[in-house]
C-alpha cells in the first residue's frame, strides 16, 4: 500500500500533507461556517465495538475540503443536498476504513515501529539529496500541524488496511471457458428469416361516437396532477460567506413577516426582493425558471396546498416557496380528447388487423417451416435487422419462431442458425479484461458484505441529529 502511495502520480501523500496545511488557513473557517462547530469529542458512529467520534469526523471532513477545488467547494456550499451527500460520503469512508482496521485487529496483524520508521525514511517529501532529512521531516509535519505520532498512526492504519484489503485487489485469472463463452455470446452471428406486417397495410374505417366512447372507457386519457406556485427569492452569492450571511439575515426577516400573516407579494415589495407567481404545471413539464430544478419540483409536489416551505438554499439565493393550488390527477372529459381518440382508435384498429395477419403467418411458419417471400439476414447484436428483431433473435433459442412487436409493425421471426465468431486476439484480450474486472467487483462486494455483517455500523441518533442540526 505504501509503495503504491509513493509511486502513484502526483504524490497523493504529499497532497494529504499539503491539504491539511491548506485547511489550517482556508478550510476550518469555511467548514465551521457551513457546518457549525464545537461538537465535542462524542461518539458519532460505532463500527463493531469501535467508536468514531465527532472529532474524527471533523478531521476527515477538513482533509476532504482541503482537497477540493474552489469550484467544487462553491457547488457544495450552494446546494444543501450536495452538502448532505458530502457528509454522508465522509461517514461512509470512515466506517469502511474502520471495518478494515477491526478486521486487521481480529486477524492479529501487526505493524512494528521499525517498519513505520523505514517507511517514513523512504518518503521523497522527507528526503534531501536522496537521503532522509530529519529537518525536512520536522518542517513538513510542523507546517501541517501533525505530530510524529499522528503521522505514524496514519501510516500504520494505511498498512493495516492494505494487509486486509490488498489480497482482494490481486488481478483475477479468468478461466478460458468463461472468456470463450462471453466472446461467442457477444460476437456470434445468427441467420434469420422474417416477414414484416406493417400497420399501414390495412384500413381502419371511420369510428362512430359509440366506438370512441367504448375505446375511451378501455383507454382513458389521464390529466396529471398540476400545481400553481409562487415564491420569494432573496438573492445571495452562496459561495461567499459575507453575501451568504447578509442574504440569510434578510431571508429570516422575510420569513418572519410571511409567518406573521403578510402576503408574499407585499413582503417581497417591502424588503425589495424578487416575487414570482407561476401558472399551473405538472411534475414532468414545468416552466423554464432558474429556481425550478428537478429537486425543487420534486419538493413542490410533496407539499400541501396553501403550505409554505422553510428557507431553501439554491444557487441563486434563499427561496420561500408556496403552493397556491393543487389540481388532482383526473380523467379528461370525452369531448376534450375526441380528436386524439379518433387517431388512437384508428391506430388500434390497424394494429389489431396487423396482429391477426402476423398470427396467420406464424401458423403457416410452424406448419411448413418456411415464410413466404421472407427477408433473409445474417445479424450481429448491433446490426443487420431492425432493433426489435435483433433483440428477439438473440433472446430466443435457435429454431424458435415468434412474433415481434414494434411501434409501427409486427415481425414474424424465424431463427435458423448461429455461426460462431473467428477469434480476434485484440477483442479476446478486452473480453478477458472485462471479466477480470467483473470478478474483482464481485469479490470486493462479497468481502464488503462480510465486513458489514461482522462489524455492523450503528449511528448514535442523538449525537448525529445534534451534530448535523437536524
Amino acid at each position: 500500500m505504501l509503495e503504491y502511495l509513493r509511486n502513484a502520480a502526483d504524490r497523493p501523500v504529499a497532497k494529504v500533507l499539503i491539504g491539511i496545511l491548506a485547511f489550517s488557513f482556508i478550510g476550518w473557517g469555511v467548514a465551521e461556517w457551513i457546518f457549525g462547530g464545537g461538537y465535542g469529542d462524542t461518539t458519532l458512529v460505532r463500527v463493531g465495538d469501535t467508536s468514531i467520534s465527532a472529532q474524527q469526523f471533523n478531521n476527515a471532513k477538513s482533509q476532504e475540503l482541503a482537497r477540493m477545488s474552489r469550484e467544487e467547494m462553491r457547488a457544495m456550499y450552494a446546494d444543501p443536498d450536495a452538502s448532505a451527500a458530502f457528509q454522508s460520503q465522509i461517514l461512509t469512508k470512515l466506517g469502511s476504513e474502520q471495518m478494515a482496521l477491526n478486521r486487521a485487529k481480529d486477524l492479529g496483524f501487526f505493524v512494528s515501529d521499525n517498519r513505520i520508521a523505514n517507511e517514513i525514511r523512504e518518503f521523497p517529501e522527507f528526503q534531501e539529496n536522496g537521503e532522509f532529512s530529519s529537518i525536512r521531516f520536522d518542517m513538513v509535519l510542523g507546517a501541517s500541524g501533525l505530530t510524529e505520532s499522528d503521522f505514524a498512526a496514519y501510516l500504520r492504519s494505511q498498512i493495516l488496511r492494505s494487509m486486509v484489503l490488498g489480497p482482494i485487489a490481486v488481478p483475477m485469472n479468468v478461466p478460458q471457458f468463461a472468456a470463450d463463452a462471453l466472446y461467442n455470446a457477444r460476437y456470434a452471428t445468427r441467420n434469420i428469416e422474417y416477414a414484416v406486417v406493417k400497420f399501414s397495410d390495412f384500413k381502419a374505417g371511420v369510428p362512430t361516437d359509440e366506438d370512441l366512447r367504448t375505446f375511451y372507457a378501455q383507454n382513458p386519457h389521464t390529466v396529471p396532477e398540476t400545481r400553481a406556485v409562487s415564491y420569494v427569492l432573496i438573492p445571495a452569492d452562496m459561495s461567499k460567506p459575507d453575501s451568504y450571511g447578509t442574504g440569510y439575515d434578510l431571508a429570516v426577516k422575510v420569513e418572519d413577516d410571511i409567518i406573521a400573516g403578510e402576503s408574499m407579494a407585499d413582503t417581497a415589495k417591502k424588503h425589495k426582493v424578487k416575487y414570482v407567481e407561476l401558472p399551473e404545471f405538472d411534475a414532468n413539464n414545468h416552466p423554464a425558471n432558474e429556481i425550478l430544478t428537478d429537486k425543487m419540483v420534486a419538493r413542490i409536489f410533496k407539499m400541501d396546498a396553501g403550505a409554505e416551505s422553510e428557507l431553501i438554499e439554491t444557487n441563486s439565493g434563499f427561496v420561500i416557496m408556496r403552493v397556491n393550488k393543487i389540481t388532482p390527477e383526473h380523467n379528461a372529459e370525452f369531448d376534450s380528447v375526441k380528436n386524439k381518440l379518433t387517431a388512437d382508435w384508428a391506430r388500434d384498429a390497424l394494429k389489431k388487423q396487423a396482429y391477426v395477419r402476423a398470427n396467420e403467418i406464424l401458423v403457416e411458419l410452424n406448419d411448413s417451416g418456411n415464410i413466404k417471400s421472407p427477408r433473409i439476414a445474417t445479424i450481429t447484436r448491433t446490426g443487420g435487422a431492425p432493433a426489435e428483431v435483433l433483440s428477439a433473435a438473440f433472446n430466443n433459442k435457435i429454431g424458435a419462431n415468434t412474433i415481434v412487436s414494434a411501434n409501427d409493425a409486427f415481425y414474424v421471426l424465424s431463427i435458423k442458425s448461429e455461426t460462431k465468431p473467428v477469434i480476434d486476439e485484440t477483442k479476446m484480450k478486452a473480453v478477458r479484461a472485462e471479466l477480470a474486472q467483473m470478478y474483482a467487483r464481485e469479490i470486493t462486494d462479497d468481502y464488503n458484505a462480510f465486513l458489514i455483517r461482522t462489524y455492523p455500523v450503528k449511528i448514535n441518533e442523538r449525537v448525529y441529529k445534534r451534530f448535523f442540526a437536524q
